[in-house]
């Protein structure tokens, strides 16, 4: 199956090699592909799912081939970071196939890094074969370190299981960044202590206000924990110190005096990120959107299975790229109590 990747995504001169960077209308160059390769999931986290999730019909999802194929088009147009999520990216089947095939952008040099955002619970089982693929660094989503309380977040997740999975990643010399979703009344408490064990580690963490995507059977209103308000509770405690760090997503770093590690604030609503963003996404069915925080998109599915050369879907790529906004709307108060999008963060691919 990998070679079968390969001689699909080679094209050669069709392939859009001779194109130019992906720029859009605010002089934003598209240099960093988030691409879902499935929007199924292992856990239901209460911010992200309904408990009784309706997944996609697996003939809807493009083929690993396809995904292949899409990624590699990009790749030709100047992105320069790829990284894959879901939904829950190691629980797609063969998904390591896809790794391997993209690794050859890495040994080209036309890609400076594949990586993935995944809740951990298969990383113990796939972490040796990511390295060997070239995966230098994993976001692992871990929002809290109370395995009864991580089981309520999740609906179904073990937190045993993610930790073995985040020790395997850490063996086979891949670097860790843990996300977590701030979230009033759950885990609020819990920031500084998870901070410390995260540097103490030697893991980054990086801080995520939650986002109104999709319905998930909670009110959001209730779920929300401004960084804002974060911030200026750990700075009662430690000494954060604004870092020039960045990683290519919209995580803003400060340095920790007291634990010499790195803490990142992704803030959505309290401090939108937009006016730098370099990033766009593609679903598993093909279907990119140029904002995470608006609706409008476009169908790259169609394109891609139109011609076996890439002109189509270049042009396609091309047409939408021109349509990326400036920036989003989120919005999360007791008068808004339906999302920003209807989609849910699975179907977009976190």
């Amino acid at each position: 199956m990998h070679r079968i990747l390969r001689d699909v995504s080679d094209r050669g001169p069709g392939s859009g090699a001779a194109l130019g960077p992906l720029m859009d209308t605010f002089g934003r160059h598209v240099t960093y592909l988030r691409v879902s390769v499935t929007d199924r999931c292992d856990f239901r986290c209460v911010y992200c799912m309904s408990e009784h999730m309706t997944f996609l019909p697996k003939q809807d999802l493009l083929t690993l081939e396809e995904l292949d194929r899409l990624c590699s088009a990009f790749v030709a147009r100047g992105v320069r970071k790829l990284r894959l999520t879901g939904g829950e990216p190691l629980v797609r089947r063969d998904v390591m196939t896809l790794f391997r095939a993209l690794s050859r952008h890495l040994e080209t040099g036309r890609l400076e890094e594949l990586t993935l955002t995944t809740n951990g619970s298969q990383l113990a089982r796939y972490a040796a074969d990511l390295a060997a693929c070239g995966v230098k660094r994993v976001n692992v989503s871990v929002d809290t370190l109370d395995p009864d309380k991580f089981r309520t977040v999740t609906r179904w997740g073990d937190l045993g299981k993610v930790m073995e999975g985040i020790a395997a990643a850490k063996a086979a010399g891949i670097k860790i960044k843990l996300n977590a979703v701030a979230l009033r009344d759950v885990n609020a408490g819990e920031i500084a202590g998870l901070m410390e064990w995260a540097h103490g580690e030697g893991h980054d963490l990086s801080l995520i206000e939650v986002m109104p995507l999709g319905e998930v059977g909670a009110e959001r209103v209730d779920q929300y924990l401004p960084l804002s308000e974060v911030r200026a509770g750990l700075e009662a405690r430690f000494t954060l110190i604004d870092s020039a760090h960045r990683t290519g997503g919209p995580a803003r770093y400060v340095e920790v005096k007291e634990t010499g590690g790195r803490l990142g604030f992704i803030t959505p609503l309290t401090h939108n990120f937009c006016e730098g963003c370099n990033r766009v996404r593609v679903t598993c069915t093909g279907t990119l959107f140029m904002c995470l925080g608006q609706e409008d998109a476009a169908d790259l599915r169609t394109p891609l299975r139109a011609s076996p050369d890439d002109a189509v879907l270049q042009a396609a790529i091309d047409a939408a790229i021109v349509r990326k906004p400036k920036g989003h709307d989120f919005v999360i108060d007791r008068t808004t109590r339906i999302p920003a999008v209807s989609r849910h963060m699975s179907t977009t691919g976190g």
